[in-house]
């Protein structure tokens, strides 16, 4: 483990087996780079991290994995962005993927095999999310993978609802000379769904249990109803698939979704993202958790280079 300051933080690099992986805890909770070194000396980057030129353009950075909470994406309240209105019926901000991403974390761990932080609310958060809580959020990492646990604990006397995700920006193509339509991506769900304008869920694409990931069709689609936890994409013949893991166990959560997107037909990143459901959760109910007072409820995602 190593520090290296970073625009005047500190930034921590670990390296474990073959793979080094990069963050800044205190920001986001944000891991940002995540490579591997291949046997024949070259570098394989897993996940993306783009130059920056200075630390205002961290949070909004095309690149890592950004925690999502208390809600992923676009929040609505009778059909107005930037909302979503509680048990109560009181309406109240949220921006765009939550508070985390932007946010405030403190490291309470921080050894060889990993991080974990806390989140600290700030006057945002207080207008958005104004409820008792301790979010954290804590990575290990070994050779060729890596595990991420949310842990939600209501310290209040209601129901804490969330729906939380990852919005992890994976290296693609990977290979020289290799182009998007060169790769695979297998997602076993039985339903596509998308949102709209006035953020409802609405019927998405048509898609095979397995398409190449240069699909127009595969962007800003929820693909939920897992038949299993695990999404894999990679290059078609060769080894190194990524694998994506929603929770511990052989079902998927209960709402679990994965959801597919990029920037531009040239983008050097591919997201897939797993969260614990669509889009808009407090207003549709779809993934929507509900937290009882005085209990903790864990959201855990792995992946993994095989």
């Amino acid at each position: 483990m190593e520090k290296i300051p970073y625009f005047g933080q500190t930034l921590i690099r670990w390296r474990v087996g073959g793979s080094t992986f990069l963050a800044l805890p205190e920001r986001g909770a944000r891991l940002m780079n995540w490579n591997i070194e291949m046997g024949d000396g070259s570098v394989r980057d897993v996940i993306h991290w783009p130059e920056i030129s200075s630390l205002a353009e961290f949070h909004k950075a095309r690149g890592g994995n950004p925690i999502l909470f208390p809600f992923c994406a676009r929040s609505f309240d009778r059909g107005d962005v930037g909302f979503w209105r509680d048990a109560q019926g009181v309406r109240r901000p949220m921006p765009t993927h939550g508070l985390a991403r932007q946010g405030v974390f403190g490291a309470t761990r921080i050894d060889d095999g990993g991080f974990e932080t806390v989140f600290v609310p700030g006057v945002e958060a207080s207008a958005s999310y104004p409820f008792q809580y301790e979010f954290r959020v804590s990575y290990r990492f070994t050779a060729f993978a890596l595990a991420c646990k949310f842990t939600l604990e209501n310290l209040g006397d209601e129901p804490l609802p969330w729906c939380a995700g990852h919005h992890f920006y994976f290296t693609l193509p990977w290979s020289d000379g290799s182009t998007r339509g060169d790769y695979l991506i297998r997602i076993p769900a039985d339903q596509r769904l998308r949102q709209d304008a006035a953020g409802h869920l609405v019927a998405g694409p048509q898609l095979e249990p397995v398409e190449r990931m240069d699909n127009p069709a595969l962007i800003d689609t929820f693909h939920t109803a897992l038949t299993r936890p695990e999404a894999v994409f990679g290059e078609e013949g060769e080894p190194g698939d990524v694998a994506i893991r929603l929770g511990d166990g052989p079902v998927p959560p209960a709402g679990a979704t994965f959801v597919t997107w990029t920037e531009a037909d040239n983008s050097p990143f591919y997201c897939v993202e797993p969260w614990m459901g669509p889009a808009n959760a407090p207003e549709h109910g779809k993934g929507l958790h509900l937290v009882p007072p005085g209990e903790t409820e864990t959201f855990t995602v792995s992946v993994a280079v095989r």
